[in-house]
């Protein structure tokens, strides 16, 4: 069942004025939390259709708001459905996984299968359950991490925590460490990847990257941790942050990531899954930056599913 409902109020076009909390905040982050309920895919047609505008002008997704500024929302229908209430069991697996908040910031260990945010299939994201679960918080991503990627995951509580620490991050000024395991064995046990990569979106949507001389300068530091039969637990440092950018860069060297149904080897995934690996081996397990005159340091041990997997290996 399903009905149809203005979401705002039956008054039309609405002027907001943009205050000191959304000073600098990109208009399509912005619209998310200002039209709660509807669907990413129906903000962006907004923006690309020139429906939404800023002091009269049309907007692009990436325009920065600024204080002052008259922000034009045209009136918006959207299906409600029955489904739309967060379910009670992801709700409460995102909120137990809280390992860090002050006023600034809300850290979770993000859990394997649970999404950054909403969209394409994805009715609830992190973001969508941790706003239900504190509705008298304002919570913004600060970055994301891929739906089958688990570990650290920051959440802004505040104006100068998202702003100050997306500078940090488009800066490179953030340290972003993961575990994953590369299969068969790369000669040296510390080494980098420097390569480009360029991002594509496929007829159905999907996101591709591959090194390409025309993609994005992308660096990569890998270190092995341990060793096992075919494979290797290796620490992944980000010099950069592209998309998908330590699964396309072990694939790149020949040792791509274990679990990998996008850029893996179908032959290695299948003994490993014959092990137990039921999903991509990848683990945001640190994440550490200096702002305000503080440092963050913020770390997520390897689930148990991981660790499990790694003793039927050695076993």
């Amino acid at each position: 069942m399903q009905t149809a409902t203005s979401l705002d109020g039956g008054q039309g076009v609405r002027q907001v004025e943009i205050g000191p909390e959304r000073d600098g905040q990109r208009v399509d982050n912005a619209l998310m939390t200002l039209l709660k309920g509807v669907p990413r895919s129906l903000v962006y047609r907004l923006l690309r259709t020139g429906q939404v505008r800023i002091n009269g002008k049309r907007a692009k997704p990436e325009t920065r708001l600024a204080l002052g500024d008259m922000l034009r929302i045209p009136p918006v229908r959207v299906a409600e459905r029955e489904e739309g209430v967060a379910p009670s069991g992801m709700m409460k697996a995102v909120a137990d996984a809280v390992i860090f908040e002050d006023k600034h910031f809300l850290v979770i260990d993000k859990p394997v299968g649970i999404a950054a945010h909403g969209g394409s299939g994805v009715s609830h994201g992190a973001i969508e359950l941790l706003r239900a679960a504190r509705p008298n918080e304002h919570l913004e991503l600060v970055h994301r991490l891929d739906r089958d990627t688990s570990g650290v995951l920051v959440l802004a509580r505040s104006r100068p925590g998202l702003t100050g620490l997306q500078a940090l991050i488009r800066d490179n000024a953030v340290t972003k460490q993961y575990l994953c395991l590369m299969t068969g064995t790369p000669r040296k046990a510390k080494f980098d990847v420097n390569a480009p990569l360029l991002k594509s979106v496929l007829h159905g949507g999907e996101r591709m990257v591959r090194v390409d001389d025309a993609g994005k300068p992308s660096l990569t530091f890998f270190q092995e941790l341990e060793q096992y039969p075919g494979s290797r637990l290796m620490q992944a440092t980000l010099g950069t942050g592209r998309t998908h950018q330590i699964r396309v860069h072990a694939q790149y060297i020949g040792h791509p990531l274990a679990g990998d149904p996008k850029y893996g080897d179908e032959e290695a995934n299948k003994r490993f899954r014959a092990k137990g690996l039921k999903r991509m081996f990848l683990h945001a397990s640190r994440m550490s930056f200096d702002l305000g005159g503080k440092n963050y340091d913020f770390s997520a041990p390897l689930p148990d599913d991981l660790k499990t997997f790694l003793d039927n290996l050695r076993g």
